[in-house]
């Protein structure tokens, strides 16, 4: 294996288990539909690194297990995937939370109406309505001061 591929495997194994450690620990932050997963604000990282999509996925999945439902290990966890692979191909700094935010507001909220055994389009507004703000305030704000300090300390270039 190649220098790139290693480092490339490394950096997607720490993302992973950055991913689990801040989502149990900001696990007591879940009020109602609204979660604060700390854990989101990762999803920017393939802007700069593609190889942290993989690692994004692992960690979701890894931290969704402990939600002890399968529905939430495989719809939030292909949500996150599809997220993190949308975000390393955006161009404009400013939409690369888009894409995480857009995936989750879309899938989780059937993870939510699995969780609560009410299917409904009202269910589903209410659900995405919920998701939505917690995405906004973890990926988008968080994650865009984020994106900005990795920038400015020249930790990442793109």
């Amino acid at each position: 294996m190649n220098k790139n591929k290693t480092n490339g495997l490394v950096t997607a194994a720490i993302v992973a288990a950055l991913y689990v450690v801040l989502t149990l620990v900001s696990k007591p932050l879940t009020i109602g539909f609204v979660e604060i997963r700390f854990s989101e604000v990762l999803t920017v990282l393939p802007y700069f690194m593609p190889s942290t999509v993989w690692g994004l996925f692992a960690g979701c999945l890894i931290a969704n297990i402990f939600s002890g439902s399968i529905v939430d290990v495989v719809i939030g966890s292909l949500a996150t995937l599809i997220g993190a692979y949308l975000t390393s191909k955006i161009k404009i700094k400013w939409l690369c939370p888009l894409p995480t935010v857009l995936s989750n507001t879309l899938l989780i909220p059937f993870v939510i109406m699995t969780y609560s055994s009410t299917w409904s389009y009202s269910a589903y507004l209410l659900a995405a309505g919920g998701v939505l703000a917690s995405e906004v305030a973890s990926v988008y704000i968080l994650g865009l001061i984020l994106l900005i300090v990795l920038e400015k300390r020249k930790i990442f270039k793109r």
